[in-house]
């Protein structure tokens, strides 16, 4: 199209204007018509955009809109460095003589830009669950969007130093030599990595998941999951920050994945309420098996238990079929209450500390003399 341009005006004759400069009209016209594309491109992908709104595809949604701003740079791109190269004929500029390398250059840079915008929304609508009646696990959807940009990057890196006129086989020669070196001079950040890459393929806890360690000071809400580090909300809201190798050497619990709550207590009743502590237990025990939130089907023990201190102890031992820790407290509650109405309906009392005198029937108190002035 520009050649076409090029005879067109070599063959008009334009006045004040000799054929010397005819160039500067033609870097005038390859500039409007960029204009001109770059507006027609831009309605174009508003349009298209406002259409896959309307679906539930998430990959249309994520193409459109990874594609607005990379388009019209790469259209602005490509006009300007096409003005670039005509001025470069008229010029001894070896900035403008460079042209077609920055043209490539800034290819690879605007498709690199595209595909790691593309996961990174595709990433986040595969996670949402408007797009999907099961939205994909967060921590896999993160694992796989940040292998993906990784490997766009690294791909990038190496077509654009090519483009450039540098040997990628020396890049890769020099990199194999030098990972050695790296690989001494960064072990803690690669154990960190493979402990993180650990923790996406055995998946011991994910984003959201509730952890805590026995062996160390760790318990909170695991809230990122990263290459290097784990960041975990610890429950008065502080960040907590751990080496992802530090998973591959210590035991991790995640109560979040628990099937029930357990409710175990013991308590104790009067050693005056002896005779009572049959039907308490028996009344107690039924009174479990029929509760709503109690699941039948796990072990469920009412018993008497010991002869404590200064009590008859009898425990109780079930599971709630809820795992929420706020409505658990609530099921708990609940019990207890009805507990301590079985043993006062039975005229019982429960049992608290206390100390009995004896005093044998020789011993006498004597009574304090009298005073002299009384």
């Amino acid at each position: 199209m520009i050649e076409k341009l090029k005879k067109i005006y070599s063959t008009i004759y334009v006045e004040g204007i000799g054929p010397e400069y005819l160039w500067i009209v033609d870097m005038f016209t390859v500039v409007l018509l960029t204009l001109s594309v770059a507006a027609l491109t831009s309605r174009f992908l508003k349009k298209i955009e406002i259409k896959a709104l309307k679906t539930k595809s998430a990959w249309d949604d994520a193409l459109v809109s990874s594609l607005q701003r990379p388009a019209k740079w790469f259209v602005w791109g490509f006009g300007i460095l096409t003005a670039a190269d005509m001025a470069g004929e008229q010029s001894a500029s070896l900035l403008l003589g460079s042209v077609d390398n920055l043209r490539q250059l800034g290819a690879v840079i605007v498709i690199a830009w595209f595909l790691t915008g593309f996961i990174r929304r595709a990433e986040i609508n595969l996670m949402n669950p408007d797009y999907s009646h099961k939205p994909m696990d967060k921590t896999t959807a993160m694992a796989m969007g940040k292998l993906l940009r990784i490997s766009v990057i690294i791909t990038s890196v190496l077509v654009a130093l090519q483009s450039l006129g540098y040997s990628v086989s020396g890049v890769l020669a020099f990199g194999g030599i030098g990972g050695i070196a790296v690989g001494f001079a960064a072990k803690d950040l690669l154990a960190n990595f493979f402990g993180g890459l650990m923790v996406y393929l055995d998946r011991p806890f994910t984003v959201g998941d509730w952890v805590r360690s026995p062996d160390k000071n760790i318990e909170g809400t695991v809230e990122d999951i990263g290459w290097r580090l784990t960041r975990i909300r610890t429950f008065d809201k502080r960040p907590l920050y751990v080496p992802n190798a530090t998973f591959t050497q210590i035991s991790v619990e995640n109560p979040s994945r628990m099937s029930h709550r357990r409710i175990y207590e013991t308590i104790g009743v009067r050693y005056d309420d002896a005779n009572k502590m049959e039907l308490i237990v028996t009344e107690v025990k039924n009174m479990l098996a029929n509760h709503d939130e109690i699941d039948p089907d796990a072990t469920l023990i009412v018993n008497f238990n010991a002869f404590a201190a200064y009590s008859l102890d009898f425990f109780v031992y079930c599971f709630t079929k809820t795992t929420n820790w706020v409505y658990f407290h609530e099921v708990k509650q609940d019990i207890l209450l009805k507990i301590i109405h079985i043993i006062e309906s039975h005229g019982a009392e429960c049992a608290f500390p206390t100390s009995t005198l004896h005093i044998p029937e020789a011993v006498k108190v004597a009574s304090a003399p009298e005073s002299p002035d009384s």
